[in-house]
């Protein structure tokens, strides 16, 4: 169960600090931080305090983290009818943001000319990319690495001296994972 990430989204739907709602519960912030990033569990009196600070319901709580997925399936009809937007590319993910806490994936649909950069705000992270179909280029520090259909990549991110382009004439399909 994750109730951690569950907790963390009710209080920011509520716009409550970690302090406010820690206060109110009656443990502290640097506790109720760590049950939000899952590294700690509440004992059942405490996640009803936090609930009641926060101003959702435990039962709730608990049976949307009973709910979360665990296992997510792309097929590969699911790519074919994927609309690219304007900016020439879509990331079809596996999990919503509040599922991913190590590792984040995803499957990229790339048109030709489209350039992407690294993640923003990661450090020390790693990231794994195979071409599905198509090539794309890799722009790593001052590399230039062609990849085509088959071929996989594990580098370490480095924002600002990354990027991947599709400088080819059909659309490209990547998987890709990164940590976090």
């Amino acid at each position: 169960m994750d109730l951690g990430t569950i907790l963390r989204l009710k209080r920011k739907e509520k716009k409550l600090t970690l302090k406010a709602v820690a206060t109110k519960a009656g443990i502290s912030e640097g506790f109720l931080s760590q049950i939000e990033n899952n590294v700690n569990s509440p004992s059942v009196d405490t996640l009803l305090n936090i609930c009641a600070a926060i101003g959702c319901d435990a039962g709730e709580v608990i049976q949307l983290a009973q709910d979360q997925e665990r296992i997510s399936i792309v097929r590969k009809k699911d790519l074919s009818d994927v609309d690219i937007p304007h900016v020439g590319f879509a990331t079809k993910r596996f999990f919503p943001p509040e599922s991913r806490r190590t590792i984040d994936s995803a499957v990229l649909l790339i048109d030709p000319g489209v350039s992407i950069p690294a993640r923003k705000g990661v450090r020390n992270g790693q990231e794994v990319l195979c071409l599905v179909e198509g090539s794309l280029e890799l722009t790593y520090e001052d590399k230039i690495i062609l990849l085509n259909e088959g071929d996989m990549v594990h580098f370490w991110t480095e924002p600002g001296k990354q990027h991947i382009t599709n400088r080819f004439k059909s659309r490209a399909i990547a998987l890709w994972i990164g940590t976090m």
